[in-house]
């Protein structure tokens, strides 16, 4: 910002700021991936992005009070990489539009392309996660759901991807992280992780 008079010309303090887009009312962010993909703000069920929001099982759309093998809709189920179908997508089904959940390779290109740095924001642990463009998303440390407790919560992240384990019908993909750790592997499917939406 400035202001000329007629004394010169005054300039204020020089500010950064990231414009976010939306779609389906719901703020997304360029990372400057190489895929060009979009991802979302927050977590399904958030209205923060350090709110963790919801805990689905793999393949549901809805939350529940326990989270067990007994209950799981799909543990042991022969299903394929659902991204964008609405009967097993929970960021589809929740958001609409465009919105999905995340493939395997996806969050690899996230996990390998961008950079991590564990910080606190608003009182909550998590990632700010910084694309080579110099905007980011902050993942919260959610933890997890087993049965009707959680675990972790402010120490570790799990956010589930749609892509199964097709060696094993129990397990699914999931980017895990922690201070100073984070990857891409596998979760038993009837656990309650959070969602991370995308879009192209």
């Amino acid at each position: 910002a400035y202001a000329t008079n007629e004394y010169g010309t005054g300039y204020g303090e020089e500010k950064s700021f990231t414009t976010l887009l939306s779609i389906n009312g719901y703020d997304w962010v360029d990372l400057g991936l190489p895929s060009g993909l979009k991802w979302a703000t927050c977590n399904v069920g958030a209205t923060s992005p350090e709110g963790y929001g919801n805990y689905y099982a793999w393949g549901e759309t809805t939350t529940k009070a326990s989270y067990d093998q007994s209950n799981s809709v799909t543990y042991g189920q022969q299903i394929s990489d659902f991204s964008g179908n609405s009967t097993y997508d929970a960021a589809r089904s929740n958001w609409g539009s465009t919105w999905r959940m995340p493939t395997k390779a996806e969050m690899e290109e996230l996990k390998n392309i961008c950079t991590w740095t564990w910080t606190t924001k608003n009182g909550v642990n998590g990632y700010e996660v910084t694309g080579s463009n110099g905007n980011s998303i902050f993942l919260p440390a959610a933890g997890y759901c087993i049965g009707s407790s959680r675990y972790y919560v402010g120490e570790d992240g799990h956010c589930w991807s749609s892509t199964p384990d097709e060696s094993y019908t129990g397990n699914a993909c999931s980017l895990v992280f922690y201070s100073g750790f984070r990857d891409v592997y596998w979760n038993s499917r009837y656990y309650g992780l959070t969602v991370r939406p995308v879009s192209d």
